[in-house]
């Protein structure tokens, strides 16, 4: 398995509508419109990632290794840890599209929604 890596997430997030990648705090951060999708921490080598509670239960039974709600009220509210060695690559590009479709306005998640629909 290939671990995934910040130029495999840079490449799934910046590749998104209107997707601009920041520094925030000591980590990377993605964002549309100023709204956080997801982080990377470059210390640590993971990621944490805005899910839908129903996404973040069902990748987080799926793939317990992989990926775990954050440890507090972070985590009560879809943030999600993502631990890039366990991570399978082809499962992320549908997680970081779950995220940023979460915190996009909607015009714009919908693009990314209809492109998914017609592949």
């Amino acid at each position: 398995m290939n671990m995934v890596t910040l130029d495999t997430i840079r490449q799934l997030a910046l590749k998104l509508p209107e997707v601009t990648e920041e520094p925030h705090f000591e980590k990377i951060s993605f964002r549309v419109k100023n709204k956080i999708f997801a982080t990377y921490n470059p210390k640590t080598q993971n990621a944490v990632i805005k899910l839908a509670l129903a996404d973040q239960d069902f990748f987080s039974c799926a793939s317990k290794k992989a990926m775990y709600p954050v440890e507090n009220k972070w985590g009560q509210q879809g943030w999600t840890n993502v631990d890039l060695i366990n991570m399978p690559p082809e499962i992320l590009e549908d997680v970081v599209q779950r995220a940023y479709c979460i915190v996009a306005p909607k015009k714009l998640a919908e693009i990314v929604k209809l492109k998914n629909e017609q592949l």
